[in-house]
């Protein structure tokens, strides 16, 4: 399922970044759990084994339907990948912008030239530059980015 075929008997030292990506994936799956949490998995990897492995997770995805949640800083990432986005604001860490990613499945690196994979690129980029001038304005240290323990 993971595209490991003719590399059962290699040590992990011996695989590459995505392979040894895709192990992890395998590792995880052999459990059957009903959800799989995914920080930041790709984000060691160079730029075509990252594109690589987004597309296989979407290719694992669509055989397993398991529900995943996926950490990145990759706009692109998160699009082509989710069903749904949700943006964290900087200090405090709260939900700037929570969008449903209507786009067609099977999905494909291709997308990412669909005029609406666009327009949900730029939704998000805009949540997140708005959130960084708000932390900015605020002050690194400044009391403004602490929450109202109060209430």
């Amino acid at each position: 399922m993971v595209g490991l075929t003719g590399f059962e008997r290699r040590h992990p030292a011996e695989l590459s970044g995505g392979m040894q990506q895709r192990v992890a994936i395998c590792r995880a799956l052999m459990i059957d759990p009903p959800l799989l949490l995914m920080d930041e998995p790709f984000g060691a990897l160079d730029a075509l084994t990252r594109d690589e492995m987004a597309v296989e997770l979407l290719r694992i995805w669509e055989q397993t339907q398991k529900t995943i949640i996926f950490v990145t800083h990759s706009i692109d990432e998160a699009v082509l990948l989710s069903d749904r986005v949700v943006v964290m604001s900087p200090r405090p860490g709260t939900v700037a912008l929570n969008v449903d990613i209507d786009l067609p499945r099977p999905r494909t690196s291709e997308l990412r030239y669909d005029p609406r994979f666009t327009q949900y690129s730029h939704q998000l980029r805009t949540a997140i530059d708005q959130g960084r001038r708000r932390s900015a304005q605020a002050g690194d240290g400044d009391r403004h980015d602490l929450p109202d323990l109060t209430a």
